[in-house]
C-alpha cells in the first residue's frame, strides 16, 4: 500500500497544508503530478502530489483514495516544486497560489485540450497504385483524392488541405477508407504563436573585441554551471549576440536556457533573432498568446522539445529541466516584479533557479538598476562591460531644449523649433524617426481656466485623460469614461480647456506639420488586440510608416536600422511623481529611448525637451553617463535611507468605505508598534514607520491607506517584514489588505 501527500488547489490559508491520500492499486504516481481527490464534501478537487510515502499514521477510515490523474506525467517538475515552496516562504502566500504559477491557467479545470487534425493516409502499395487509380475512373472525386495522396509527401494529407484543393471530399474519402485504400487518423496539431518557421541564418556575425572579452568570462561559467553576472553595455553595443552565443554554449553541453524581456513588444523581435539561429529549438511564453498557443508552447517545453524559452516575466516558470543559463534583458525594468498575489520578483526567482539547478544568471542593461550595480560593486555580481557600440558607431548626439525659452519666444506648440528642424532633416534624408511621450491619449487633463477645476474620475483620485478619437474622457486606472463638459461643472465658465500632451495629440501635430508622411502610433490604446505589437513594429520596420509616436513600450530594446532621429516630448514628466525612484526611472527611460537612434551606419540625433534642464537625471541622460547619475543618486538615497540601503514594506489597505480603510490602517499600525515594542533589538534598524493615505487615495471606487516600514536590509529584519505580512493576511471586514516588499509603485 502506498500513500501520497497532496496540496489541494484551494487558495485559502485554512487548508494550506498537505493532506494524505491512498494510492489505488494500479495507479502510478510521483511528486508533481496533478490529481483529482475527494475533499470535504466535494467529490473531485484538483491537487498536486508533493510527496510519496510507504506508510501512514492515520486510521485507515480517515484516508481516502486518489480519484484519478489529470496527466500521465508530472506537470510540475521537481525544480518547480522546490521553487513553489520557496515562493510560499518569501511571498507570504499559500502553496496552492504558488503552484498555480507553474502551469497555464487554462489547465486548471481542464479548460484547454490538445488540438488535433484529421489526416488521410494512403495504404496501398506503390506497385499497385496505378491499377487502383485506374479502377476509380467512374468516380472522379475519389480518383482526384487518390492522385493527390500519391503526389503528397509520405502519401498523406490533412483533410482540411484536401478540402481546400478539391472541395467537399469527405464522402469520397470515407468511401476510399471503406475500400481499404485510405486510412483516417487524428494527430496532434500544435498551435504556433509566430506561424511558419523563419529561414535559419547561414552565418554568425563576426564578434567585436568587447563581445569576445565578455564571452571569455561568461562561457567558462556556463561550462562550470555557476556564476552571477551583470552585463552593463551601452545601447547598440551588441548584447543580444552575446546572449545568443551563451545560449548556444549551454545547448552544446546539453543544458537549456531562459531569456526574459520586460515588454511583450520586445518578445517578437527577440524570438525572431533566436528562431533565426535555433529554429524550432526556441519557444515563447507571454500573456498575449491565446490560451491554446500558451498551452501548446508549455507542452513543447515540458516534453523537452526545445532548448531555449523566450518570454516576459512569467516565462521564469517555464518547465525546462537542466537549466544552464537564465538571461534577464533590461534587468532594471519594474515589470519583472509581480504586484498581484503571489508577489514575486522574476530576477530573484531566476537567481534561485540558477542556484538550485546549476545555472548561470546574466542580468543585462544599458541602465542597470541601482540595486544590481551596487551588488556588482560589492562583488555579489560579476560586472561585465561593453562601453562601445558595434563597429565603434557613435552614440547619438543629444540636444537638450529648454522649453521655458520656447515659451518666451511665443512657441506654445508641442514641438520646439529644434525638434521640427530635426524631423524635417530626417524626412528629407529618407530616414525614420521616433517620437516619445509617456502619456497616451490626447491631453493629460481637462481643466477650467476660470476657477482651476480639473475633471477627475468619480472612482479614482486622478484626473481623466481626453481621448480625441472617441471624443471622451477616460480614467487610465479603472477605465471609466465620461463626456467632455462644454462648460465648467464647478463655476459654469465656458473656458474649459485641454492641458498636457498625450500620444494622440502628438500624432495630430505631426500630421499638421508633415502632411502626407505616414505615421504609426503605439500605445495601450493601439495594442490591445492579439499580435498588435508585432503587426505595428513589423510595419514600421518595413518602412510603411516614417514616424512612430509611442509611450515607453517603444523606448527600449527595439532595433530599427533606419531610425536616425528620436524626439522626447516631455523629458521631465516622471520627475515629480511621489516615488523615491522617479529620478532613476527618468534617467533610465531617457537613456533607453535615446538609444533607439543611430544604431546602423547613419548617425543619430536626439532632441530632448524639458522644463527642468538642470536636474541631475536629465543632465546625466543627455550625456548618457550612467556612472555620474549612479554616484549622485546613491548619495541622495544614502542620505534619505532609501533602497538599496534599506527595504520598504507596506501594508496596502483598500475599502469601499473611507472610514473602514483608515481604521484598518491605524489598527495595523498599532499592531506593528506593539510588535516592535517587544523587540527592542529591531528598533535600531528602523528608519521610519508611518500610517497615511496612499498618494492616489482612491482607485476603482476604493479608498486606499497604507502602513509603510522603512528598515535596514538585514536578515534579522525579515522578522519585521514577516509580521507586516501576518497582519495583512488577517481578515478585516470590508477591507482588502496586501503586503508588498519594495513595491514597483508607491502610488
Amino acid at each position: 500500500m502506498s500513500y501520497c501527500q497532496v496540496i489541494v488547489d484551494i487558495t485559502s490559508g485554512d487548508v494550506d497544508r498537505v493532506f494524505t491520500y491512498r494510492v489505488p492499486k494500479g495507479m502510478e504516481l510521483c511528486p508533481g503530478m496533478r490529481v483529482h481527490v475527494p475533499f470535504g464534501r466535494m467529490s473531485r478537487v484538483e491537487g498536486v502530489v508533493v510527496e510519496m510515502a510507504e506508510s501512514c499514521d492515520l486510521p485507515p477510515a480517515r484516508v481516502r483514495d486518489v480519484t484519478d490523474t489529470l496527466e500521465d506525467y508530472p506537470a510540475i517538475i521537481p525544480s518547480m516544486l522546490d521553487l513553489a515552496m520557496r515562493i510560499k516562504e518569501t511571498s507570504f502566500c499559500t502553496l496552492a497560489q504558488a503552484l498555480r504559477l507553474m502551469i497555464p491557467a487554462q489547465m486548471r479545470g481542464q479548460r484547454i485540450c490538445e488540438r488535433t487534425k484529421e489526416y488521410a493516409v494512403l495504404t496501398i502499395d506503390e506497385a499497385v497504385r496505378g491499377q487502383v487509380l485506374a479502377s476509380q475512373k467512374r468516380a472522379p472525386k475519389r480518383a482526384q483524392i487518390l492522385a493527390a495522396l500519391m503526389e503528397a509527401p509520405g502519401g498523406e494529407m490533412a483533410m482540411e488541405e484536401i478540402r481546400r484543393q478539391l472541395g467537399d471530399s469527405r464522402p469520397a474519402v470515407l468511401a476510399l477508407e471503406k475500400m481499404g485504400f485510405v486510412r483516417l487518423e487524428r494527430r496532434e496539431s500544435l498551435r504556433s504563436p509566430y506561424g511558419a518557421m523563419e529561414q535559419l541564418a547561414q552565418h554568425d556575425p563576426e564578434l567585436t573585441a568587447q563581445q569576445k572579452d565578455v564571452l571569455s568570462s561568461l562561457l567558462p561559467a556556463v561550462d562550470a554551471g555557476k556564476g552571477n553576472f551583470l552585463l552593463y553595455g551601452v545601447t547598440g553595443s551588441g548584447k543580444t549576440e552575446v546572449f545568443i552565443r551563451a545560449v548556444r554554449r549551454a545547448a552544446q553541453i546539453g543544458k537549456t536556457a531562459i531569456v526574459l524581456v520586460p515588454e511583450i513588444a520586445l518578445t517578437p523581435q527577440m524570438v525572431m533573432w533566436f528562431r533565426s539561429r535555433f529554429g524550432e529549438d526556441a519557444a515563447v511564453l507571454h500573456s498575449r498568446l491565446s490560451p491554446g498557443e500558451r498551452y501548446d508552447e508549455w507542452r513543447r517545453i515540458r516534453r523537452g522539445d526545445v532548448r531555449v524559452v523566450i518570454g516576459a516575466r512569467s516565462a521564469i516558470f517555464a518547465p525546462l529541466e537542466n537549466v544552464g543559463l537564465i538571461i534577464i534583458d533590461e534587468e532594471h525594468e519594474q515589470s519583472y516584479i509581480a504586484d498581484n498575489t503571489p508577489r514575486y520578483d522574476a530576477r530573484e526567482l531566476a537567481r534561485m533557479r540558477c542556484e538550485r539547478e546549476g545555472g548561470v544568471l546574466l542580468l543585462a542593461s544599458a541602465t542597470p538598476s541601482m540595486r544590481s550595480f551596487a551588488m556588482a560593486g560589492r562583488g555579489d555580481l560579476t560586472l561585465l562591460e561593453m562601453m562601445r557600440r558595434v563597429k565603434n558607431r557613435p552614440l547619438p548626439q543629444v540636444n537638450v531644449i529648454d522649453m521655458r525659452d520656447e515659451l518666451k519666444k511665443g512657441n506654445r506648440s508641442v514641438f520646439s523649433g529644434a525638434m521640427l528642424d530635426s524631423l524635417k532633416r530626417c524626412m528629407d534624408e529618407g530616414r525614420q524617426a521616433i517620437l516619445f511621450v509617456n502619456r497616451r491619449g490626447y491631453s493629460t487633463f481637462v481643466s477650467c481656466r476660470s476657477c482651476g477645476y480639473t475633471v477627475t474620475c468619480t472612482q479614482c483620485d486622478v484626473s481623466m485623460t481626453y481621448h480625441m478619437s472617441e471624443h471622451a474622457l477616460r480614467c487610465h486606472y479603472c477605465g471609466q469614461e465620461a463626456e467632455v463638459p462644454s462648460v465648467c461643472p464647478e463655476c459654469g465658465s465656458k473656458y474649459i480647456k485641454f492641458f498636457g500632451t498625450g500620444t494622440q495629440r502628438v500624432e495630430e501635430e505631426v500630421h499638421k506639420y508633415f502632411p502626407g508622411v505616414p505615421v504609426l502610433r503605439m500605445d495601450n490604446d493601439t495594442t490591445r488586440t492579439k499580435d498588435a505589437h508585432e503587426t505595428l513594429l513589423s510595419a514600421f520596420r518595413r518602412g510603411e510608416a516614417r514616424i512612430m509616436v509611442g509611450t515607453q513600450m517603444i523606448a527600449k530594446g527595439l532595433d530599427f536600422p533606419n531610425v536616425t532621429m528620436v524626439g522626447i516630448i516631455a523629458a521631465d514628466a516622471m520627475l515629480k511623481l511621489p516615488d523615491y525612484r522617479s529620478a532613476e526611472r527618468t534617467f533610465q527611460l531617457l537613456t533607453q529611448v535615446a538609444g533607439r537612434a543611430g544604431r546602423a551606419e547613419y548617425p543619430g540625433e536626439v532632441i530632448l525637451q524639458t522644463y527642468d534642464p538642470e536636474h541631475y537625471a536629465i543632465e546625466a541622460a543627455s550625456r548618457q553617463d550612467y556612472r555620474a547619475f549612479y554616484m549622485e543618486e546613491m548619495q541622495r538615497r544614502k542620505k534619505a535611507l532609501y533602497p538599496p540601503y534599506t527595504l520598504i514594506a507596506r501594508i496596502l489597505i483598500e475599502s469601499e468605505k473611507e472610514e473602514l480603510a483608515q481604521a484598518a490602517a491605524q489598527s495595523a499600525m498599532r499592531q506593528m508598534e506593539a510588535f516592535l515594542e517587544r523587540r527592542a533589538y529591531l528598533r535600531k534598524f528602523i528608519a521610519a514607520l508611518r500610517v497615511m493615505p496612499c498618494p492616489v487615495a482612491r482607485i476603482k471606487g476604493k479608498s486606499r491607506w497604507q502602513v509603510t516600514l522603512k528598515i535596514v536590509d538585514k536578515p534579522i529584519c525579515q522578522e519585521a517584514v514577516g509580521k507586516m505580512s501576518e497582519i495583512a493576511q488577517a481578515p478585516v471586514e470590508g477591507c482588502q489588505c496586501i503586503c508588498q516588499v519594495n513595491p514597483s509603485s508607491m502610488m
